[in-house]
C-alpha cells in the first residue's frame, strides 16, 4: 500500500489514539475522525486541558475503525485499562515510542504558526 493510499484510507476512518510525553511517560487516550489535525492541536496546545497542562503530544499508537461507535467503545475500554496494558499495546506496535505524527506526514507547527502566536511556547519562563 502506498503512502498516499494509506493517508486516503486514514482520512475516512475513526481513530483511537494514544499520546505520550516520552517513552514510559504520561499517557492520554482520545478518539477522533481527523487524526493528524487532532494531534496537531495537541502539539500547539490548542486542545487545552490535560494534554496542554502536561505536554502530552507524541502520537505513539493509533487504531482505525470504520464506525464511530466501534472507535468510541475501543477508546473507552483502553481508558479503563491498566497502565501496563497500554504500554504493552504501544510497545507491540511501536517499541521505540516514535512520534508517528511525523511518519504520517504531519506538519511542524513552527512552520505554520507565526512567532508570538505559539501557545505551546508562551508557557515557558
Amino acid at each position: 500500500m502506498t503512502k498516499n493510499h494509506t493517508q486516503f484510507k486514514i482520512a475516512f476512518m475513526f481513530h483511537v489514539y494514544l499520546l505520550a510525553t516520552h517513552k514510559n511517560g504520561t499517557l492520554y487516550c482520545g478518539v477522533t475522525r481527523e487524526l493528524l489535525a487532532r494531534v496537531y492541536s495537541h502539539k500547539v496546545r490548542k486542545a487545552g486541558g490535560f494534554t496542554a497542562r502536561y505536554g502530552v503530544d507524541r502520537l505513539v499508537w493509533f487504531g482505525s475503525h470504520e464506525l464511530i461507535n466501534n472507535a468510541i467503545t475501543r477508546g473507552k475500554r483502553i481508558k479503563r485499562w491498566r497502565r501496563a496494558w497500554k504500554i504493552n499495546l504501544i510497545e507491540t506496535a511501536n517499541p521505540d515510542w516514535r512520534d508517528l505524527y511525523w511518519e504520517m506526514g504531519g506538519v511542524d507547527p513552527r512552520e505554520v504558526v507565526p512567532e508570538g502566536m505559539r501557545a505551546w511556547e508562551s508557557n515557558k519562563t
